[in-house]
């Protein structure tokens, strides 16, 4: 039987990613004109140009089978890491960001195509180890995550990295790991931000001492503690294995938690700059520096609440055209796309958006492939993660990470990334209902 190329091309997909992309480059030109009217920016061109070149990407993707790169999975998960750590050493710093490779204007963010390469990876794993014990599956999957994830860290992207935290916590409940242990992943990240911000926050913000944060300031209080739960815990998990009670394993389990929560933290504030744990304090107060580091959140929020209904109309948005939003066609495009359209406009963004998504979940639960429900999976987590945190970043209700809104913000790497995805979809929805082989 022929491949039926016209067939491989999911028409919901299709027509919603398009039409993200049409309103993408309409408002990326918008946020070029200034207050004169004159359009002083050309990247609605080049976004042109990346959405046509991301077109070929995605039909290219689609046409291949995905099932015989599964082989390839872990060349190209190595791969990948030589690329980033790499761009760790050598990359371009955009943004106080050194996450960029290319010569002059041109470059690629290597961490945004790395997103795909580590869900194949995951979907292999998973694939070939069902039968393995859920507590093996997680360790492991945890160092697949761990290194790619460090390796971003350092760069330091903090909203890229943050992408593969969701990706992993989906596949891993597709694949059957236990709650409990998701959860542990889940309560140790919000410690350790909340054990990296609170120093900053009593210092900058409320500028006076509180005893019970001085487990945070104080270094040589914060490794007695460390060590003090890191023995409790390891009392803990001696206990449980000799005695086989639950209370030592939930002790174990909560001061484990406490202790990786302590020591990260240390990490973080390390290698985060200022800037960036900053933002995530004005997501707590943004009045607490309306000039500086609240200052987008503010001006974002006063975009969105002066489109009212229908919005003030195609550029005639003030906060874009005066230059009030920073980054206005990447981060802060949904502000200005709420602005002229409103909420009318904004409701017509998240109906494409659900459309796309309620898609991706109709073809996890048609797949009859473990490789491709896997990688399904993957792509729905990170399509949902950076659609409800962009959105939410914007509206003042998530914190500011620099993640893009997918499709839509300008960006090449973002929008080929987007895209490959889709392509990925349509071929596994195709293949799930058709067998057929190459003529």
């Amino acid at each position: 039987m022929k491949l039926r190329v016209f067939e491989l091309f999911d028409i919901i997909l299709l027509v919603c990613t398009l039409l993200l992309i049409t309103i993408g480059v309409v408002f990326i030109y918008s946020s070029g004109v200034n207050s004169s009217g004159i359009s002083v920016s050309r990247e609605y061109v080049r976004q042109i140009i990346f959405g046509s070149t991301g077109l070929i990407l995605m039909a290219t993707i689609a046409i291949l089978d995905y099932r015989k790169i599964v082989k390839q999975a872990p060349k190209l998960f190595i791969g990948m890491i030589l690329v980033l750590q790499y761009t760790v050493i050598f990359g371009k710093v955009v943004n106080g960001a050194k996450s960029w490779l290319g010569i002059g204007n041109l470059g690629v963010q290597p961490s945004e195509f790395c997103k795909i390469l580590y869900i194949f990876f995951l979907a292999w794993y998973f694939e070939r180890t069902d039968k393995v014990s859920p507590r093996k599956r997680f360790i492991t999957s945890l160092c697949i995550m761990g290194v790619p994830l460090m390796l971003i860290l350092l760069q330091p992207d903090l909203g890229t990295a943050s992408v593969y935290i969701p990706i992993f916590l989906v596949m891993c409940f597709m694949a059957g790991i236990p709650i409990r242990y998701l959860l542990m992943v889940v309560l140790a990240g919000m410690m350790t931000i909340v054990c990296t911000v609170l120093p900053v926050w009593e210092s900058e913000i409320l500028q006076r001492s509180i005893p019970v944060l001085s487990v945070l300031t104080d270094q040589r209080l914060r490794f007695v503690v460390i060590a003090a739960t890191g023995t409790i815990t390891l009392i803990g998990m001696m206990g449980y294995i000799l005695f086989k009670n639950k209370y030592y394993y939930w002790i174990a389990y909560c001061f484990g938690i406490t202790t990786f929560a302590l020591l990260m933290s240390i990490a973080a504030s390390k290698v985060l700059k200022p800037y960036q744990i900053q933002r995530l304090i004005i997501f707590i107060d943004p009045d607490s520096d309306p000039l500086g580091a609240g200052w987008n959140i503010i001006q974002s929020k006063i975009a969105i609440g002066s489109g009212n209904i229908l919005g003030q109309g195609f550029l005639n948005g003030t906060q874009s055209h005066y230059r009030f939003l920073p980054q206005q066609s990447t981060d802060f495009i949904f502000s200005i796309l709420s602005e002229e359209w409103g909420f009318v406009g904004g409701c017509v963004v998240f109906l494409l958006y659900l459309i796309i998504l309620f898609r991706i979940i109709s073809i996890i639960r048609n797949s009859k492939n473990l490789f491709g429900y896997y990688i399904a999976s993957g792509i729905l987590a990170m399509f949902f993660f950076h659609f409800i945190v962009n959105v939410g970043m914007v509206m003042g209700i998530m914190p500011i990470t620099g993640i893009p809104l997918m499709f839509l913000s300008y960006g090449g790497s973002s929008l080929w990334t987007g895209m490959l995805c889709i392509g990925l979809l349509m071929g596994i929805n195709f293949r799930q209902q058709n067998e057929f082989v190459y003529s």
